[in-house]
């Protein structure tokens, strides 16, 4: 019988989990087992995932087809290198995110994460305008409240002031950043955003090489959702001032925000686009960097004529296999009633927690729900009290968020709207 309490000591002293000290304050919560949208914690008891695995897990956990899939792959190539070979797991993966994203994306480069597909993304950028013979150009364009990963160059593009690496300001490259876009989806704009952004391009589009952006939703930067015309029209201004757009994909491609790409919103077609978290399904790591022909053609005309990039685990066929299979299960899905049931829900669930005392905004789009507190340290308080409640959320600062899988059970959903609405009003509490 499996002695947890070793474990999760073991587990305090030696293992470092992210954003967390070392040794941990606490211990972590053990997990036994998951199944659909139920996490198992070791004590048995049991919690509906109200974070998808931080957004990954879009069918919940050990879908069968996604499994048996796996099961097929590892029993007769788990891993083989990618470079100078190739594989049908990859051929078949590649061939379903072309047919899916905008046409003009027609080159896949596999990478192992989030941040490393950012990071590529990046690199071909840099490298596209290095080949056309203009090196000056090689600044990035973010916008404030931004969220791109944890790597060197992803840092670089995140917030510079609010974000989660202001510690590593004075060793990161130096970028351009606009404001944040004017927060709601629906909103009837005044544009002063897209003003400052125009401003920006105007003094410094000899500088930039690319516009770097989550569109329609940033996450992790503040979870704040923002229209699809300001979208629109920063397509229509790198295009005006001869500037790549990068579309940070990875979280919300394959339908968390109601359409199966965010950029579908706004009917635009980025330079690049980065994907990773849900590619899987949550079942296992891979990410991917997409590329119109004209990024491949520059880079591969250039000097040295190569993308200079290789991650070991590149295009890992047991990953490919899982992707693969997780993009069937979610086309042959009402995923799109789904995403609208969950809205509908949030909707009439979250939104009246505006007017608790200690909230200082609700908001909701597509499969995601946000409660933005007007205190910062409630967050372990209100995670504790959800736990307790059948619950499991994992609150940042002042927000509060969920993001369950798009098939989690109606009484589940209701579970979790429950517990999570629970813990805000009791940690609000005075």
């Amino acid at each position: 019988m499996t002695n947890w309490q070793a474990l999760l000591q073991f587990d305090q002293e030696h293992i470092w989990h992210p954003y967390a000290k070392m040794p941990a304050d606490s211990a972590v919560i053990g997990i036994s087992k998951t199944q659909g949208s139920i996490i198992t914690l070791s004590d048995g008891k049991e919690l509906v995932d109200g974070m998808s695995s931080w957004w990954a897990a879009l069918h919940g956990y050990n879908h069968p087809v996604i499994q048996k899939a796996m099961i097929d792959q590892i029993e007769t190539m788990p891993h083989i290198m990618f470079g100078g070979l190739t594989h049908e797991p990859a051929i078949e993966l590649a061939k379903r995110l072309i047919k899916l994203t905008p046409e003009p994306l027609q080159k896949v480069f596999f990478t192992d994460s989030g941040s490393v597909a950012m990071e590529v993304a990046i690199k071909m950028a840099l490298q596209y305008w290095i080949s056309l013979g203009q090196p000056n150009k090689n600044k990035l364009l973010a916008l404030k409240n931004g969220y791109h990963g944890d790597t060197f160059a992803t840092m670089a593009v995140c917030d510079p002031d609010n974000g989660m690496h202001r510690l590593f300001t004075s060793t990161l490259t130096q970028h351009f950043f606009a404001p944040a876009p004017q927060m709601g989806f629906d909103i009837d704009s005044d544009n002063q955003d897209i003003a400052e952004f125009k401003s920006l391009l105007e003094k410094h589009h000899t500088e930039i090489a690319a516009v770097t952006l989550e569109p329609i939703v940033q996450g992790a930067g503040g979870m704040r959702f923002y229209r699809p015309d300001y979208l629109r029209q920063v397509h229509e201004l790198c295009d005006s001032f001869n500037v790549l757009l990068i579309a940070d994909e990875i979280a919300t491609g394959f339908g968390r925000t109601g359409k199966l790409f965010a950029c579908e919103w706004a009917n635009i077609c980025p330079d690049i686009m980065a994907l990773g978290k849900t590619l899987t399904g949550g079942n296992i790591t891979l990410a991917a960097t997409l590329a119109t022909e004209k990024i491949s053609d520059t880079i591969s005309q250039g000097q040295p004529g190569l993308l200079m990039h290789g991650p070991t685990f590149m295009a890992n066929p047991l990953a490919c296999r899982a992707a693969s299979a997780n993009i069937d299960v979610l086309l042959n899905s009402p995923w799109q009633d789904n995403i609208q049931r969950i809205e509908t829900h949030f909707i009439n669930e979250l939104h009246p927690l505006k007017d608790l005392q200690g909230v200082a905004d609700t908001r909701v789009l597509g499969a995601i729900g946000v409660i933005e507190l007007e205190r910062s340290d409630l967050g372990e308080t209100i995670q504790n009290i959800a736990v307790a409640n059948g619950v499991w959320i994992r609150p940042f600062g002042k927000l509060i968020y969920t993001m369950p899988a798009y098939n989690i059970p109606t009484p589940q959903l209701n579970q979790l709207t429950e517990g999570l609405k629970t813990a805000i009003m009791q940690a609000l509490q005075p």
